[in-house]
């Protein structure tokens, strides 16, 4: 929503900052399908997609650094995108990738998240 009208195209937001903050949402989501792997561990992950959050001028809004998890039955048996994690994002079913993010000292802060799975073709949205 823009001065009271649905926006359905990022392209056509006037806000520059929200604009780049959408554009940017979109970018993290090209770059996990370009970098991700079965073999890629959660941590691994984490650490690129840090600093790639960086690298173009963002920061990371999760108190954790976190940027999404496993989908399971039990909440308790989530494995998250973090530090420390070994675990093979090939080793488990789905997992979301949600990455909150700001431009530094903004009041502005933009999140997309999208469930991810591997297939023979590599890794899929749902």
């Amino acid at each position: 929503m823009e001065n009271g009208k649905v926006v359905e195209d990022i392209g056509l937001i006037e806000n520059p900052e929200w604009k780049n903050g959408l554009q940017m949402e979109e970018k993290l989501h090209i770059e996990l399908l370009r970098f991700a792997t079965k073999e890629t561990t959660f941590e691994e992950l984490y650490y690129h997609m840090n600093k790639y959050i960086v690298e173009n001028g963002f920061v990371n809004l999760d108190f954790m650094g976190n940027l999404g998890h496993s989908i399971v039955k039990t909440k308790g048996d989530r494995v998250y995108i973090e530090k420390g994690n070994m675990t093979k994002l090939g080793d488990v079913k789905y997992f979301t990738f949600e990455p909150h993010i700001s431009f530094p000292d903004s009041k502005y802060g933009y999140k997309k998240e999208n469930i991810y799975y591997f297939n023979e073709n590599g890794l899929m949205e749902l």
